[in-house]
């Protein structure tokens, strides 16, 4: 067989001619053998990606394991939703109970049983402005305040109780803090956090017991000695507000508010404490997260199935082979 190497040799020299049928036999050779079938070629063998495909690699194993512990997560949160749930019933059951009158004196190691349970209350606040204790700062309808805590003086042999009296906006502990310094001596002063407290003479709240805070992993410390209170530490408030009108038990009692909108507008423009709503509002988002963790896990199965098949040489599904 004659090859012809014309195009690649036209304009060359003759010493600078390439020889041609002796490296192109072979390679002849080689294709007649291929097209033959007597040289098998690897890169056509059907199904050749199921040699390549391993149990143990880092992706099969990673995908493997996603959807093992998504869908962990998604039943942990269901455990979880389910906790929840029997924790507002169990709540919504004790604020639907009759208030309890306190005794005068609490016994600390059952208090926690008693979390969410409404208390009524008489005695007057301590009229001493240094046992007023500012929490916060905090926010209510986008308004920067404070948490009035004061304790309130039961009398009659009584211990005395922390209350929360409720949110104050900043600009009216401002005013407050004039009018008590004469700067202002035209705004009214705020009984229960200035001197004149006294003259309210004996009051009857309704509160509810609160259960220990716990304090968050980004929350400062609590700086008694500057006035800075940023987490309820109730065993450090009841040391700041004992006085010579009795021991201040560590017990916090938040005021309950069930006026509507307009009056929490008066009391807001008058410098006046707004206590907590009685009812129980608890953060339950535990369903929202199983099903986010649920449908991770199928998403991830899916493609894990997928690499499986394909490492066993078989088909996509229609719809993934028109994707690809």
């Amino acid at each position: 067989m004659k090859v012809s190497w014309f195009p690649f040799t036209r304009g060359l020299g003759t010493k600078s001619r390439i020889p041609t049928a002796r490296f192109a036999r072979p390679l002849l050779n080689q294709n007649r053998l291929s097209s033959s079938g007597l040289i098998y070629n690897s890169s056509h063998r059907p199904g050749s990606s199921k040699s390549r495909f391993s149990w143990t690699s880092p992706t099969t194993l990673i995908l493997g394991f996603i959807p093992i512990f998504t869908f962990g997560l998604g039943t942990w949160q269901i455990q979880r939703l389910q906790w929840k749930l029997a924790l507002i019933d169990e709540l919504e059951e004790k604020s639907r109970r009759e208030p309890l009158v306190l005794p005068k004196r609490i016994n600390l190691s059952v208090l926690p049983e008693f979390a969410y349970r409404r208390v009524l209350l008489t005695g007057a606040w301590d009229p001493d402005p240094s046992h007023t204790i500012l929490l916060g700062p905090r926010t209510r309808d986008n308004v920067l305040g404070y948490h009035v805590i004061s304790p309130l003086i039961r009398g009659d042999g009584a211990s005395s109780v922390l209350v929360n009296r409720g949110f104050v906006s900043r600009d009216s502990l401002e005013r407050a803090k004039q009018a008590v310094s004469g700067v202002r001596p035209d705004i009214p002063k705020i009984a229960g956090l200035v001197a004149d407290a006294a003259a309210q003479g004996k009051v009857q709240i309704e509160g509810m017991l609160t259960s220990p805070a716990k304090r968050n992993t980004f929350t400062p410390d609590n700086k008694p000695e500057k006035g800075e209170w940023y987490w309820t530490e109730t065993e450090a408030m009841a040391q700041i507000a004992s006085s010579q009108n009795g021991d201040v038990q560590p017990v916090l009692i938040d005021e309950l508010f069930s006026g509507d909108g307009a009056e929490a507008s008066r009391r807001s423009s008058h410098g006046i404490p707004i206590g907590r709503p009685p009812d129980i509002e608890l953060r339950n988002m535990h369903a929202t997260y199983a099903a986010t963790w649920y449908s991770l896990s199928a998403a991830t199965a899916f493609m894990f199935a997928v690499l499986v098949r394909r490492g066993r040489g078989g088909k996509d599904p229609k719809f993934m082979r028109r994707m690809t």
